[in-house]
């Protein structure tokens, strides 16, 4: 066994501070096992949201030495330890106590997104690769990692006219479904804000699910809002046939 120092946010929305804990290492440990030895030994009202600790509930997410990740699937051994670890709670939403966080704003986004909208009568077959492409988006935990990392949120708190990638990620699942009928474009330019996303690919390097965000979702929504409110030809036909009159 060695020894490590956990520096650790300890506080609530008021305001706090990072406190230092020692503690004793052993082969296997991950950053939530060493809070809960904390937890344990040292400051038993310390909070923490968890669940599963196998990286499948998304509730354990945090800044560690100032990146976000799940604690539960942060190893020890990757942190450099002759160094003190930062635990800190995600920056972009609004602290409860310590490492937990109010993350209910995006419930909230979820619900502003139409739910998925069949045909009356449909035929439920679908190719094989639509069923591939739009899978991947279905592997998201709600860790809300990307949403914490997110430069129009985290930087420019710009939650009243931006949905963030995990909801880019279920509205391109819905949108790119093959079966789908809505059309969610014109939420995705005003209300969803996706002009705002710079596809800096910082939501896709902290996902722990591996989802490409910003390739495979971000990308195709994008250019679908493009071709359809800014492409000049089709704007064109678009003003042509909108200004001819009805026939009753």
């Amino acid at each position: 066994m060695s020894s490590a120092t956990f520096r650790v946010f300890r506080g609530d929305a008021q305001g706090g501070a990072l406190q230092d804990y020692s503690i004793e290492v052993q082969e296997g440990m991950v950053v939530l096992d060493a809070i809960h030895l904390i937890q344990a030994e040292q400051a038993p009202d310390l909070a923490v949201r968890w669940n599963c600790k196998a990286g499948k509930c998304g509730s354990c997410g945090a800044e560690v030495n100032g990146k976000p990740k799940l604690m539960c699937m942060t190893r020890l051994d990757e942190l450099d330890l002759s160094q003190p670890v930062t635990v800190r709670p995600m920056h972009s939403f609004p602290v409860i106590r310590d490492l937990a966080t109010d993350v209910s704003w995006n419930y909230e986004v979820n619900k502003k997104i139409a739910p998925f909208s069949p045909a009356p009568n449909t035929d439920w077959r679908m190719k094989q690769e639509d069923v591939e492409r739009v899978q991947e988006f279905r592997k998201c935990i709600e860790c809300f990692l990307c949403q914490n990392v997110c430069h129009v949120i985290r930087e420019h708190d710009k939650k009243d006219g931006f949905i963030g990638p995990r909801f880019l990620v279920r509205t391109a699942g819905l949108e790119m479904h093959p079966l789908d009928t809505a059309n969610r474009l014109q939420f995705l330019k005003d209300e969803g804000g996706i002009g705002y996303c710079n596809i800096t690919k910082c939501c896709t390097d902290v996902c722990p699910e591996d989802i490409h965000i910003t390739d495979n979702a971000i990308i195709p929504l994008k250019e679908r809002v493009v071709d359809e409110f800014y492409d000049p030809v089709l704007g064109f036909f678009r003003r042509l046939f909108a200004s001819k009159p009805r026939v009753q």
